[in-house]
């Protein structure tokens, strides 16, 4: 059974598409966290980073330059930016095929709340 991510890759689902090419796919977070969201996905269905394998090193470079392309179109590039990849229940991975998150757009904050310290 495919994912709604793979089913946008294929256009098969509404999606705002930002920039496909053969290795990646980006597009707008249906339910945004910030004013900027976006997710970069491979187009090659990998549930999560625990299946990366060395094979995919390409693509993951990809999806990076990517981030960094988007983040300059969307003036983000100075002020700064997140990039998230969540893996598993715990991590809060909630679409099991691998995707990074782009945010910004204003001041994210710290990265984790204090009470997930130890």
């Amino acid at each position: 059974m495919s994912t709604i991510f793979e089913r946008i890759i294929d256009g098969e689902a509404p999606a705002t598409i930002v920039y496909q090419d053969d290795l990646v796919t980006a597009f707008k977070d249906i339910n945004p966290i910030a004013p900027v969201h976006i997710l970069i996905v491979p187009n090659k269905a990998i549930p999560s980073v625990q299946e990366v394998e060395a094979e995919d090193e390409a693509m993951l470079g990809r999806m990076f330059t990517v981030a960094r392309k988007i983040a300059e179109e969307q003036g983000l590039a100075e002020r700064g930016y997140r990039l998230i990849v969540n893996c598993g229940d715990e991590g809060g991975q909630e679409v099991y095929h691998l995707h990074m998150h782009l945010l910004g757009g204003k001041s994210l904050g710290p990265m984790l709340d204090r009470k997930f310290r130890l």
